[in-house]
């Protein structure tokens, strides 16, 4: 679309808190994850959203036809940005606000032919102008090197008119890079935290990977019986940090506290810096390597500190424990601070023998959701070598608990489907469960979202990949005319757990493509050789309400002809049409009287007119739905149901 070609200049910022409506028309699923996709701009920028107040100018944001948007704030009052069917992935979102932020594609800067070579033959015809290039008095990169792993870059095989690539990296081995829509990449960030002058992400509020001897501004506790330490390796495990893993000589620390010697009671306290907090919920999350014994324990605390207490009061929050392990496990703790505090941990010596002790690495604190289960899957690199694409090669989640009780299930294909191999698959089971009976069913509007953890030591640098699936009650299963999200014991089928325990399973809905290989093994999805699938399955979010706002009442410029008065109504201007006891006018603008002489004519065309205009639905419906069909088919990126 031309428009989205927009001369990007001062003129064309949005203000860092940026209005929008969540328009009716898009589908449940998208909401939800447009409110997601926020979210990360929150983490990790200063860019902000809130719902619609009556500003003059705001993006309104519907199901359209396709996934686009304008360039910049084109100062138009309602600006509209198109998250249409199958364009309800996170990155996509992100990639469409980023148009409306100021950005243009990444293949369309002035050097890019230094990087990509767009082979022209091979693109679609009419859709060339996706390709245009600007120049650099047009376009400002901002003095960010190219970026192959961009979520503003397309694929290889964007808008191809046959099965060869229309995009070729000058580097051969960016080819299956390019068109990423995972996340951010850190050159994005940077482009956007520059354009609009961003100091600091509104959300985010510490990490620690304890490379550093100052640790982070954490201080060890005088009232304990003894200390932290800032170690590399200890003989009992952990052998390397997490961070790094022992690859990088000469870094790669942690913080342990020896739980072999002292006695059983014995603790070690280390605090965070004074944190201030802003959205009163937070997210905590480190790795934890116990080597020492069952009964060793980690209590996390807050200290908040407030007028009535201004040298702090501990408010416990959390203990963790469990038999020694041989690697790194993955904890999130939910806080509810609303005053300055810091993070306490504190490490209790249990009873029995003890060879090692507690360590904690890789620390994450920002004002966001803890996702409600987490599924570690370890020995992945054994089972992406041995599993089969498809059904033999899928293995399941153990049962969880979405927040309203419905019990679900997670099948991953490690090795994708007998029809798209090489990809990672998942989908979202609805199975039988403890609450069943008390459940509305079919499930009405829950939306579970699955997350591949992008285990980078920075949250604000992780291109974690996820997919969101929502509950629709009405949905009807393909093969049947059963509801597609009814009780597992009615449209499912009959399964086993590991430990004999038979259950049922309902069909599955999620994708088959949903991330490669290639990418799999580009970022730090595998660590320790482990996977870690972040779950939530939660009510379907909407955006708030929005509060009666005063807007005016009169249009500024009046367009209605024969004396009519424009209105604004909706958002939009509207003319309000003069009348007598036997004649009016109407029409958009006022500009055709009518009269009761005409009434009978008019009648008459109306009946007319319903009857074509039926009929003309009718047949364009067939046609749209038999289009829509042969679509869906093609699309992979699609959400599929689980054969």
């Amino acid at each position: 679309m031309q428009e989205r070609n927009s001369i990007i200049g001062d003129n064309y910022r949005w203000p860092h808190v940026i209005p929008y409506v969540l328009e009716d028309s898009l589908e449940m699923n998208a909401k939800g994850l447009i409110l997601k996709a926020f979210e990360q701009y929150r983490l990790k920028t200063c860019i902000d959203f809130k719902p619609w107040k009556g500003e003059k100018n705001y993006i309104s944001v519907f199901k359209g036809s396709g996934c686009w948007s304008s360039v910049g704030n084109l100062d138009m009052g309602l600006q509209q940005l198109s998250i249409g069917a199958n364009c309800d992935r996170i990155g996509t979102i992100q990639h469409e606000f980023l148009h409306a932020l100021g950005f243009w594609h990444e293949q369309s800067r002035s050097d890019r032919d230094d990087y990509v070579t767009i082979v022209w033959d091979r693109i679609q015809s009419g859709k060339e102008h996706n390709f245009n290039k600007y120049d650099d008095k047009t376009s400002d990169f901002l003095n960010v090197p190219y970026d192959y792993n961009s979520v503003m870059h397309y694929s290889k095989t964007a808008f191809r008119n046959g099965t060869e690539p229309t995009i070729i990296t000058n580097i051969p081995d960016f080819l299956d890079v390019i068109g990423q829509r995972m996340d951010f990449s850190e050159y994005d960030l940077q482009k956007l935290n520059r354009l609009y002058n961003c100091t600091s992400s509104l959300s985010f509020m510490d990490t620690c990977s304890f490379e550093l001897e100052n640790i982070c501004g954490m201080i060890q506790s005088s009232d304990d019986n003894s200390d932290w330490q800032r170690l590399s390796q200890v003989p009992a495990g952990p052998n390397t940090d997490h961070t790094n893993m022992g690859e990088c000589k000469d870094s790669g620390y942690f913080m342990h506290f020896n739980t072999s010697a002292g006695t059983e009671g014995s603790t070690a306290v280390l605090e965070s810096r004074i944190l201030y907090p802003k959205r009163g919920f937070q997210c905590l999350q480190f790795y934890l390597y116990n080597s020492g014994n069952e009964n060793d324990r980690l209590d996390v605390w807050v200290r908040e500190y407030t007028e009535a207490n201004p040298n702090g009061t501990l408010r416990f929050i959390e203990t963790i424990k469990g038999s020694p392990d041989t690697y790194w496990q993955l904890h999130h703790v939910s806080l509810n601070v609303t005053s300055k505090f810091r993070v306490v941990f504190q490490g209790v010596r249990g009873s029995g023998l003890s060879k090692g002790g507690l360590s904690i690495d890789d620390i994450n604190l920002s004002e966001t959701q803890c996702p409600h289960q987490v599924w570690h899957i370890r020995n992945f690199t054994h089972l992406l070598n041995t599993s089969p694409a498809g059904r033999g090669g899928r293995i399941e989640s153990p049962p969880f608990y979405s927040s309203k009780g419905y019990a679900f299930q997670i099948s991953l294909y490690v090795n994708g489907t007998t029809d798209s191999p090489f990809n990672l698959a998942i989908y979202l089971s609805l199975i039988s469960g403890a609450n069943d009976d008390h459940l509305q069913w079919p499930c009405p509007w829950q939306q579970g979202t699955m997350i591949l953890l992008d285990q980078h030591p920075d949250i604000r640098q992780r291109m974690s990949n996820q997919r969101s699936i929502t509950t629709d009650p009405l949905k009807l299963s393909d093969s049947s005319s059963n509801y597609f999200w009814d009780r597992p014991d009615k449209v499912g089928s009959e399964a086993t757990f590991p430990n004999g325990t038979k259950f049922m399973r309902g069909p599955g809905l999620g994708t088959n493509a949903f991330l490669t290989h290639e990418r799999l093994r580009s970022r730090n999805f595998i660590k320790e050789d482990g996977v870690y699938i972040l779950l939530t399955m939660e009510g379907s979010v909407t955006e708030p309400e929005n509060p009666e706002t005063e807007v005016p009442t009169l249009c500024p410029h009046n367009p209605c002809e024969n004396d009519g008065v424009c209105v604004v109504v909706d958002r939009a201007p509207m003319c309000r049409c003069p009348a007598g006891d036997n004649w009016w006018y109407m029409g958009e603008k006022c500009e055709r009287k009518g009269s009761t002489r005409e009434n009978t004519v008019i009648a008459v065309s109306s009946t007319i007119t319903v009857f074509v205009v039926m009929l003309v639905v009718t047949i364009t419906t067939a046609v749209c739905l038999r289009k829509k069909y042969r679509r869906g088919r093609e699309n992979k990126e699609s959400l599929s149901l689980e054969e």
